[in-house]
């Protein structure tokens, strides 16, 4: 019984309790008390979501916790990438809550984005109660028939009693093994009905098992080819940050002089101003990184799953390579790209179980000079005419040179993506923050919210396109509401600016609804929204500009008007052999 309730006079008739003036009655225990505690036994500090009808028992329950913040934001789909990026950049489950019908709906881009990028992240949504599922009630959606194929597991609650049970395992699940988002759809009167039960710590159920360690025999195997390749390359994977690998990977390549690129998500496994670094490989990969996929003999991939962006096509990747594959999901092996030697088991482990058989290093002098040749053949370099508008790596850069070491990056998904990508130096793990699998535009602004709430003393820049801005940039009212120091860099081309340009090289310039003939104007929407709003066309003007939206104590949108003609160089054709990438539209 709580303090509250024991404090209370009596009714002298019943021998009840009886509330004082200045006292709330004891508010019973009922299915949402337990979904709020099983939150707290997770360890949440922070959701992100949008109240509604089906949902409103939990929130009201939420009312009570000391221990969880809410951050109330403006869309469902910006709350589900909010604590997608909360995840990322805490290595937590981010939690995101909607109500039932479009509110879940709404969560569905946000955890398709999260399943196909493996980020942790738990929804709850609100159903209409039990007796009315299936008769098409007012906002009724079948969430869990939904949210099925892009979910690791979901859940209908079906009781007080076991509710929070139910979140608590859908907690343990999202950030166990192979990361990856989960949900719970809570009926209404679930919620609101009474129980006596409390929640557990979050945990799997028995019949989850995951893989730790990988065989001692294929280990052994996996390093005598290492230990014999003329050519090794260590292919970094998303799954490095997810498992916390970094650090092995980072000790593995060093101490065997073995160079280094990474996918999209693994950018900042491995500090990219190492000598060993020759950074992201694949479709708007660096050619340094990509001609050494195409030559190299021993490709040891960790938490890699071989997408179609960073393999072009199959049958040309890697094609002299024995292939290492390190990863916890088994389906992943060989599902894409033939493994000689698979290696089931957590990134970190598994790193180290090879670093702890290997008997003597490769000979690699001749191969990394090659590689440093390539580097001088291919640089990652661009004009910057007088004659021509501002160039938006020449922003970027500035941003890099301007900001510290750990600042955190978040991009929508475009063109500004590639170009924030490839112009900023990544040195650390969970630092660069963006959507790769499922490629949301408007991921970025909703993501700076995330990350900045999870990293409250790190900078945090977004990166957009002026389209992809415009589809989530009313989160840009969270960040003032909540006063979040974040500054948006509008890379403003007024086109959608990658359609544009496989446009003009694959579709004969046939530039059909990927052009703007007209665009607001950021920064004034920025200052309407309580923002800091900075509008930047010319070189001379960019570094003040950065320097006023830093120096601005709250959210700063800086509006860059860049060169509408710049693409994204390097380039790998789809399908395309990664040795022949274009470094211009007359290579394609």
């Amino acid at each position: 019984m709580s303090e509250r309730a024991s404090t209370a006079p009596t009714d002298g008739a019943t021998g009840e309790t009886t509330p004082t003036d200045d006292e709330e009655p004891e508010r019973p225990r009922t299915g949402a008390t337990s979904v709020v505690e099983a939150l707290e036994n997770a360890g949440v500090e922070y959701c992100f979501g949008v109240q509604g009808g089906a949902i409103m028992p939990v929130y009201d329950a939420l009312y009570d916790s000391e221990a969880v913040t809410h951050v109330t934001m403006a869309h469902e789909q910006g709350a589900a990438h909010a604590a997608d990026a909360y995840g990322i950049v805490s290595g937590e489950p981010g939690v995101c809550m909607a109500t039932s019908g479009p509110g879940a709906t709404n969560l569905v881009t946000g955890i398709a984005d999260a399943s196909m990028d493996s980020d942790p992240v738990v929804a709850l949504t609100g159903q209409v109660p039990t007796d009315f599922v299936g008769n098409d009630a007012f906002q009724e959606t079948d969430t869990t028939g939904v949210t099925a194929p892009i979910t690791k597991t979901n859940y209908f609650a079906s009781g007080a009693d076991t509710v929070g049970d139910d979140v608590s395992e859908a907690f343990g699940l999202a950030a166990s093994g192979r990361p990856g988002p989960t949900l719970v759809d809570l009926p209404k009167d679930v919620t609101q009905a009474e129980t006596d039960r409390e929640p557990g710590p979050p945990t799997t159920p028995d019949t989850y098992q995951v893989t730790e360690r990988a065989d001692p025999s294929a280990i052994r195997e996996a390093a005598d080819t290492i230990e014999s390749a003329n050519r090794p390359l260590l292919l970094v994977g998303g799954g490095v940050i997810k498992g916390d690998a970094s650090e092995e990977v980072r000790a593995f390549a060093k101490t065997y002089d073995v160079p280094v690129t990474t996918t999209m998500p693994a950018v900042g496994a491995f500090p990219e101003d190492h000598e060993l670094a020759l950074e992201m490989a694949g479709m708007h990969g660096t050619g340094y990184a990509n001609m050494a996929i195409t030559h190299t003999d021993c490709l040891v991939a960790v938490g890699c799953r071989f997408d179609d962006r960073l393999t072009g096509g199959i049958e040309t990747f890697a094609p002299d390579a024995e292939v290492v594959h390190v990863d916890i999901d088994p389906a992943e092996i060989s599902k894409n790209i033939e493994a000689d030697y698979p290696l089931v088991g957590d990134a970190a482990t598994v790193v180290t179980q090879l670093d702890e058989a290997m008997r003597a290093a490769p000979e690699t002098k001749k191969w990394r000079a090659t590689c440093q040749q390539w580097k001088s053949e291919y640089p990652m370099d661009y004009a910057t005419p007088d004659d021509e508008p501002l160039k938006p790596q020449f922003v970027v850069e500035a941003f890099d040179e301007a900001t510290d070491d750990d600042a955190i990056v978040t991009t929508g998904v475009g063109q500004h993506q590639m170009w924030a990508v490839q112009y900023w130096t990544y040195t650390q793990p969970r630092t660069w923050v963006s959507s790769h699998g499922l490629g949301t535009m408007g991921y970025g602004v909703p993501a700076a919210i995330g990350a900045k709430v999870a990293a409250p003393d790190t900078q945090v820049i977004s990166f957009e396109g002026d389209g992809s801005f415009l589809m989530t940039m009313q989160e840009l009212s969270v960040a003032v509401r909540e006063n979040l120091d974040i500054t948006v860099v509008v890379l403003n081309n007024e086109h959608i600016g990658m359609v544009r340009q496989w446009q003009d090289a694959f579709y004969d310039r046939r530039r059909m609804a990927s052009e703007y003939h007209w665009c607001p104007d950021f920064a004034t929407l920025a200052e309407g929204f309580g923002a800091k709003g900075i509008t930047v066309a010319d070189y001379d003007d960019v570094a003040d500009a950065i320097t006023e939206a830093l120096e601005y104590d709250g959210p700063a949108v800086l509006d860059c008007h860049v060169d509408p003609e710049e693409n994204v160089y390097p380039m790998v054709p789809s399908g395309g052999d990664n040795g022949q990438f274009a470094l211009a539209e007359d290579h394609l």
